[in-house]
């Protein structure tokens, strides 16, 4: 009997792990590192989240989505990195250079447009305040 609940567990917790949402970002190829974070006073419910996203050469994002309330900014600070927003253009931004993404838009291309190089953008973010969770894998 304990064999029996022990199988069951087991295959519960394998069925959950495969369920649940893959991360946005692979951690080996990219990170992604908080850098500030205020809510904005002037702006009740509604904070500043900052992140900087490091890209090794050749690396990407997954497609993704943002905060459902998230107005983003995007600045590249080295390197170049390629972009596609909902139905636009795939762009390439280089450093110096900037996008906007409105709240609901769907990410499908982030990735680093060099294969030997790596690159780096910030992003800015203005959410509400009670979401954290800043990036959802799109399915």
């Amino acid at each position: 009997m304990k064999r029996l609940i022990s199988a069951a567990a087991a295959a519960l917790a394998i069925t959950v792990s495969l369920a649940a949402p893959a991360p946005a970002h692979d951690a080996e190829r990219e990170s992604v590192t908080p850098k500030f974070a205020q809510p904005i006073d002037n702006i009740p419910g509604k904070t500043m989240r900052v992140v900087e996203v490091n890209y090794a050469p050749g690396a990407a994002s997954l497609p993704h989505t943002h905060a459902p309330s998230a107005f983003i900014y995007a600045y590249v600070l080295s390197g170049e990195v390629e972009s596609k927003v909902n139905d636009g253009e795939v762009r390439r931004y280089k450093a110096g250079e900037s996008w906007f993404e409105a709240p609901g838009a769907i990410h499908s291309v982030s990735r680093n447009a060099s294969t030997t190089a790596p690159a780096k953008l910030l992003a800015v973010f203005v959410v509400d305040t009670d979401e954290t969770k800043l990036t959802t894998p799109v399915k």
